[in-house]
């Protein structure tokens, strides 16, 4: 995509990628893809904001030369350190070595163990300044957004903020990078939840005060790291980060999440009448078959509902593994203080109860309920079952 004016003298230089498989080598994006935006501000110096990983830094180069060449120009601005975004920099660095390289306090000393660049480094601390010329970049650390050497950059003549890895998402643009461009935003809202969740949700006290640090500051359009740029409400991304970051201390609205793992088909007919009996209680519900769905994709829902209903079978004594898999994600992410419940089939030996007891013992989830059953199923355990899930629901409506 060629270069796309944001506001005058600033313009999106990014690129998309559609070939990569997963992102951070672990959450899948080769359905969805995700952008790499960097951006451009021309004045009388010449500031490149955010880069794009290395193997796109070619790409990146390209974009640049579609404006400047790159040996113009005065500043390079390192918002965050991760190799998604500096991956570019040794490439740049050998076309434009009398760019000054623009760090936090704490991305100097990174920016030599990853680079070994100790020298042409510009040190900006919180509130710090850089004319150039009728524009100038504002500097805010933002730590642990989600590095400890994060920073965002603010453009205040255009009211816009370029936020790193804050208020982004996955997807890669679709011939246009604005919210208000977009039929499909719920895609990308979406997009944005499960990039939350997977990347920055461990850290979302952090967020909430990078939010409110940020909360006098005038922002006309929000441009993040990745995914889409927001000009026609950007208090809505803005919004969104901070409700899905309260539900880290904070109940979600009530909603079940159903994540089930069956070895012959016994737990996965339970799963069925558990499922018609929350649904018969009005409560949303989401169901994922763990051993054919990417933790990636079952954290959003686990995060933003209250309730979590895990359906598996006793495997060797144990829980089944592809629902251990996915619940270890969840304890890696801090899901903390759902309503829960259990069921599944066993043969032998019980054993997944105590299993799942045990590995979410950290999450401090209230177990309301379990309804084990030996072999196959019933009608009468399949009654049960519906009736399991009924009463998890209205449990959770009744605790709003």
């Amino acid at each position: 995509m060629p270069a796309i004016a944001v506001k005058p003298g600033i313009y999106w230089i990014g690129v998309n990628d559609r070939t990569t498989d997963l992102f951070e080598g672990l959450w899948p994006i080769s359905h969805e893809g995700v952008s790499y935006n960097s951006y451009l501000v021309l004045d009388e110096k010449k500031a490149l904001i955010d880069m794009a990983a290395g193997h796109h830094a070619t790409g990146l180069l390209e974009q640049i030369q579609d404006l400047v060449e790159p040996t113009e120009l005065d500043y390079i601005v390192v918002n965050h350190m991760e190799p998604d975004h500096t991956g570019a920099l040794v490439l740049l660095r050998s076309l434009a070595p009398q760019a000054e390289l623009v760090v936090s306090a704490k991305a100097k000393a990174m920016m030599s163990d990853f680079y070994g660049i100790t020298e042409g480094l510009r040190v900006v601390n919180d509130g710090d300044t850089l004319s150039l010329g009728s524009h100038t970049l504002s500097f805010y650390m933002a730590p642990f957004v989600h590095w400890p050497e994060t920073m965002v950059t603010y453009a205040p003549e255009q009211k816009v903020l370029f936020s790193c890895d804050a208020f982004g998402g996955y997807g890669a643009m679709r011939g246009d990078i604005f919210d208000d461009q977009h039929a499909d935003l719920d895609y990308y809202i979406q997009e944005s939840l499960r990039y939350y969740v997977n990347i920055v949700a461990r850290f979302s006290g952090p967020v909430l005060r990078a939010i409110d640090k940020l909360k006098d500051v005038e922002i006309e359009v929000v441009a993040p790291s990745h995914g889409l740029l927001w000009r026609r409400d950007p208090g809505q991304i803005i919004e969104l980060y901070r409700q899905w970051a309260t539900y880290a201390s904070e109940a979600p609205k009530p909603g079940v999440t159903l994540v089930y793992g069956s070895m012959y088909g016994n737990t996965e007919r339970m799963m069925n009448a558990v499922a018609e009996g929350v649904t018969q209680a009005g409560v949303p519900l989401a169901v994922f078959d763990a051993a054919r769905t990417h933790p990636s994709y079952i954290l959003p829902a686990l995060w933003t509902q209250s309730g979590v209903i895990v359906g598996a079978p006793t495997y060797e004594v144990s829980l089944f593994p592809p629902v251990a898999q996915a619940i270890e994600t969840a304890v890696h992410k801090r899901i903390m203080n759902r309503k829960a419940a259990y069921f599944g089939s066993y043969g032998w030996s019980k054993g997944a109860l105590r299993g799942l007891e045990q590995l979410t013992e950290p999450l401090k989830w209230e177990w309301l309920d379990t309804l084990e059953f030996a072999g196959a199923t019933t009608k009468e355990n399949l009654h049960q079952g519906e009736a399991f899930g009924e009463r998890f629901a209205q449990n959770l409506l009744q605790g709003q």
